[in-house]
């Protein structure tokens, strides 16, 4: 009973993952509007029943292919983060931020990140998927700014928010841009001065 229960998990398992590459590479390839559920379900070499009983239909298939993308850009940012020697958070912000910005303008992450899922989810809810992801990263970062008197003691989630914002908007002019090794040059001098001023003191007014 136990290797059965295994066997069944196995498969489950594997027919989510087969069903989130294909969507995955379609999606990237073509956009959420272009790609039909038929094409996902011959592409992962499953039948169509799989797709909706493992998510639901093609909504929720794109919401699961989101949540990966946006996890591992995320994953990336933090052993980004990890790997830097020097003990000042902002300056693992302004890497997190630079390995942030690269994961999201791969070519088709882009387009499933930045262009696809605010349409598809709702901006509420695509907002809501990434800060579970990538929230915490820079509230623990500002916390450890304000915690070794890097930065003044402030509200941290406003900073958060803006910051966050800058990331999404930064990867969006990035991945639209004729150059992006220019442009990704300039969102990070941008970057950086933003950062910088963080430990600025705060206006008292």
């Amino acid at each position: 009973m136990e290797v059965n229960r295994r066997s069944q998990a196995d498969r489950t398992a594997a027919t989510k993952a087969a069903l989130k590459a294909a969507a995955r590479s379609l999606f990237a390839e073509h956009g959420y509007g272009s790609v039909g559920t038929q094409a996902i379900v011959a592409a992962a070499g499953v039948s169509r029943g799989a797709l909706y009983h493992q998510f639901g239909d093609k909504l929720g298939l794109f919401a699961a292919v989101f949540d990966d993308v946006e996890g591992e850009a995320i994953g990336q940012a933090m052993q980004a983060v990890a790997a830097v020697e020097d003990s000042d958070p902002l300056a693992a912000m302004l890497v997190g931020f630079d390995a942030i910005v690269a994961a999201l303008t791969e070519p088709g992450v882009s387009r499933i990140a930045l262009i696809d899922a605010p349409a598809v989810l709702g901006w509420e809810e695509w907002r809501a998927r990434g800060e579970k992801y990538g929230f915490a990263v820079i509230e623990g970062l500002l916390s450890h700014a304000v915690e070794i008197g890097r930065i003044p003691a402030q509200p941290l989630r406003p900073a958060a928010h803006v910051l966050m914002g800058a990331i999404d908007e930064s990867a969006l002019y990035v991945s639209r841009a004729d150059d992006t090794d220019r442009a990704r040059r300039e969102v990070r001098n941008v970057a950086a001065r933003v950062i910088a001023a963080l430990a600025l003191p705060l206006d008292a007014g």
